[in-house]
């Protein structure tokens, strides 16, 4: 699905992250702080992360994923995620958004994550 269509119809847009951004590897920092309840995992090592944008003004948007849709805490994760980062100097704005397209998989688990969980 091109941009424009997947904007038009309400999907989030997953492009790539801002890794040249000087925040870049503070707010990737902030996300290791959040960790899902139910795996001792940070949520970036999970790969719930899918995309940091930050812009020149320092607003950040990320979009992320949950392990599930019904997972138990999913109306409170985007919020300790943008509490995390908005704590960061120098961050004008965070927004968080929610996708299930792709659907997460454990293929997207960093080595680190796969380690510690046992699964190499």
């Amino acid at each position: 699905m091109d941009d424009s269509k997947a904007a038009a119809e309400g999907a989030p847009v997953i492009r790539p992250s801002s890794t040249e951004h000087p925040l870049y590897e503070d707010v990737v920092d902030a996300c290791r702080t959040v960790f899902d309840p139910e795996i001792p995992v940070n949520i970036f090592d999970l790969g719930l992360i899918y995309t940091i944008e930050i812009d020149e003004g320092n607003a950040v948007a990320i979009t992320m994923s949950l392990t599930a849709p019904g997972c138990p805490v999913a109306g409170e994760m985007p919020g300790w995620v943008q509490d995390a980062v908005e704590s960061l100097p120098g961050v004008r704005e965070v927004s968080v958004t929610m996708t299930f397209d792709p659907p997460w998989g454990m293929d997207m688990m960093s080595d680190e994550a796969r380690l510690e969980l046992g699964f190499m």
